[in-house]
């Protein structure tokens, strides 16, 4: 009944990703339906981790932290949790080889409790490889089936992705961000309000990553294609948005891509996709 227990496990995890967020949730249902379940599981594990250092403020999050990390690596080593979330990622990191990009990842969560400002560009790169890239690197891994020599061709495209994706998340989430945790994640907004100068500096650097990031998309396994796509077209959208805000809206509102936006950008990626563009 082993197998009945995992089946549940990844069920979780998938009931996490559509719950906090639609726009990687429609992208992995255009997902070869044999890569789901690890898309799933890798994205259960890091949003339980996220929310524990963005989101439990009222609670004694160090513990918390220290305790999902040291529950982890015993079902790492027992290959079985009663925690769903922790038994279904276990599963996957065995079965691609994640421990070196989780044990980044865990750094980078634990950076959040103890470092709020990042004025280096060296320690900025560092957070966002741990936080964002290494995602990237771990669902590669599922993309290309282990394929060592299709994974090291596409990992740089990975982690543009990844910090593409992640510098957005930063730019929208800049009013929380700096009200409710007192994090400042971009070492050239050193004093506020943020000048459009500024502004202008931080899309120019996401807008670099995204288009070289697009370069790997077009290279990937069918299987997963269209499904990075569609969330790369998601995020850009975002960016677009952000781009067209004034940088006092930004510190003041958080900017959103309405679901029927989404839609919208669903089908026109696919129509992209099925002429062959993409």
């Amino acid at each position: 009944m082993k197998a009945l227990f995992d089946n549940t496990s990844y069920q979780c995890s998938q009931l996490i990703t559509k719950s906090y967020s639609t726009s990687f949730s429609m992208g992995i249902l255009l997902f070869k339906p044999s890569i789901r379940p690890a898309i799933y599981a890798i994205y259960g594990f890091v949003r339980y981790a996220d929310e524990i250092v963005d989101t439990f403020l009222e609670f004694p999050q160090q513990e918390l932290l220290d305790e999902f990390e040291a529950d982890y690596y015993k079902a790492l080593e027992r290959k079985i949790s009663l925690n769903p979330i922790l038994n279904a990622f276990q599963e996957v990191v065995h079965r691609y080889d994640l421990q070196p990009f989780v044990k980044d990842f865990l750094k980078s969560m634990r950076r959040d409790l103890s470092q709020t400002i990042y004025i280096s560009q060296q320690d900025y790169e560092a957070y966002i490889y741990g936080s964002a890239d290494v995602v990237g690197l771990m669902c590669l891994r599922v993309f290309v089936n282990n394929n060592e020599e299709k994974f090291r061709e596409l990992k740089p495209y990975a982690m543009k992705l990844g910090s593409a994706f992640q510098k957005v998340n930063f730019l929208r989430d800049l009013k929380d961000d700096l009200e409710n945790l007192d994090r400042s994640y971009f070492p050239n907004l050193t004093t506020l309000p943020m000048s459009p100068e500024t502004k202008q500096e931080i899309i120019n650097d996401i807008e670099a990553d995204f288009e070289q990031a697009l370069v790997g998309i077009k290279k990937l396994p069918i299987e997963s294609k269209m499904g990075v796509y569609l969330a790369y077209k998601y995020y850009l959208k975002l960016l677009n948005k952000l781009k067209a805000t004034t940088s006092e809206e930004i510190m003041n509102q958080r900017i959103r891509v309405s679901n029927s936006t989404k839609i919208l950008i669903l089908m026109r990626a696919y129509t992209k996709y099925s002429l062959r563009l993409v």
